[in-house]
């Protein structure tokens, strides 16, 4: 049996998942919070599991009160009266509140917003092409989301700093001074609320505005999953896609030849293989590494393991996106595989309400890097380089590259 949750399982868990997915497909581990579950890590059974409607998100649905104690769901959370939000309920009111909001994802709303994330990663950009080297994450794939869903959801300009810096905070988990996630979590709490209360004088086309006018047109939407609905759509908007960003970005640099193949297709004014390789670069190791807290309402079969009614599953998305018995040739990155399946934006009612936006917004940061900083290379041993601590994301704390400077005319439009 390997060793799970160390710093070297961090690094590469795909050989761990591995001997799970053969050995001991639905195991259940001691978490480093202490906390008990189950992990999925076949295909079949993730997919199963992530539709199981006997498997719910509500925390209150765990047999311990650990969920009580911040060792289940988000950090912070619960202590900023934030749990009422779309990765925490079940239908009805899951099913009221993604459809007010899944107005704001609609393929039109995203494609209308991709001029918009087009002149934030050149403006990025901008501020350390002329250099020579950068920090991707800090520079480049932290903040171009954190602005971003920051527009979509009627954050004022002026105020956007303030949310990368508690997004900042919430992002570096145990990196940083002790209490801070919480901190973090109450002082955006604070705001939205303040925010709100603001936007109902002044209702706009984003989506805070879209929310007050749905619970002001009878939704009966309390102020209170407004908060908390702004609040997932900001930690799950973002955080996912740095880790697209950065790990898509990482993952490129050390395959040259897919990156070339990607460079090749982009400069002959092809995108059909940066559609395809960005399905890819989910698949191969992609943001979300476990999909979030679900617990079991009755007991259950799942893999021929017995789970008791009360126990928690964590169904683990980056095993089953490397399993045999679903893709071939797994553990090999194909920018070009089209049978591509995968699980890195879950199944069923909780299916990622932002993929779209984030798919646009990976798709571009990858073909605006690539055509801007051609050269771009790793400017640090792969084995100096550390992940993020956290059991449900997997991103890169750092990472840092070099390039040929670009020219300050080159940025600029014809």
């Amino acid at each position: 049996m390997p060793d799970l949750f160390t710093w070297e399982f961090a690094a590469d868990p795909y050989p761990a998942y591995a001997w799970l997915r053969e050995h001991e497909p639905v195991y259940r581990a001691e978490l480093p919070s202490g906390v008990s579950a189950w992990l999925v890590t076949r295909y079949d059974d993730a997919r199963q599991a992530l539709a199981d409607t006997r498997l719910s998100k509500n925390p209150n649905a765990h047999s311990e009160r650990a969920h009580g104690k911040g060792k289940v769901g988000i950090p912070g959370e619960r202590g900023a009266n934030l749990m009422t939000h779309l990765l925490n309920i079940d239908p009805p009111d899951h099913t009221r509140l993604r459809r007010l909001v899944a107005r704001a994802f609609t393929p039109r709303r995203v494609a209308a917003f991709a001029p918009r994330v087009q002149e934030l990663t050149d403006d990025l950009i901008d501020g350390f092409a002329a250099r020579g080297s950068a920090d991707l994450i800090h520079e480049f794939a932290f903040p171009l989301p954190i602005y971003a869903i920051c527009d979509l959801l009627g954050v004022p300009a002026e105020d956007q700093d303030d949310f990368r810096d508690w997004a900042g905070m919430m992002l570096r988990h145990g990196g940083g001074p002790r209490g801070g996630v919480g901190r973090a979590v109450k002082k955006m709490r604070g705001y939205l609320a303040d925010l709100i209360h603001r936007k109902r004088d002044d209702l706009g086309d984003d989506l805070i505005s879209g929310l007050i006018r749905a619970s002001d047109h009878g939704e009966h939407l309390t102020e209170n999953e407004a908060a908390a609905m702004a609040f997932i759509l900001l930690f799950a908007g973002f955080e996912t896609t740095v880790n697209l960003i950065g790990n898509g970005t990482y993952t490129l640099l050390r395959r040259p030849e897919e990156r070339h193949r990607l460079q090749s297709a982009l400069a002959a004014g092809d995108t059909a293989l940066l559609e395809t390789g960005v399905e890819e670069l989910l698949r191969y190791d992609g943001p979300v590494e476990l999909a979030t807290w679900r617990f079991a309402t009755e007991p259950l079969t799942l893999g021929g393991q017995r789970v008791a009614a009360g126990d928690p599953v964590l169904v683990v998305l980056a095993a089953a996106d490397r399993d045999p018995a679903k893709f071939d040739r797994p553990d090999v990155l194909d920018l070009s595989r089209r049978d591509n399946n995968h699980l890195g934006y879950g199944h069923g009612i909780h299916y990622c309400l932002g993929a779209p936006l984030a798919r646009l917004e990976g798709r571009t940061a990858l073909a605006t890097l690539l055509r801007r900083l051609p050269d771009l290379r790793l400017d640090a041993d792969p084995a100096e380089l550390r992940w993020r601590g956290g059991l449900i994301m997997r991103g890169l704390r750092t990472l840092p590259v070099a390039f040929t400077p670009e020219a300050a005319s080159e940025s600029e439009p014809p």
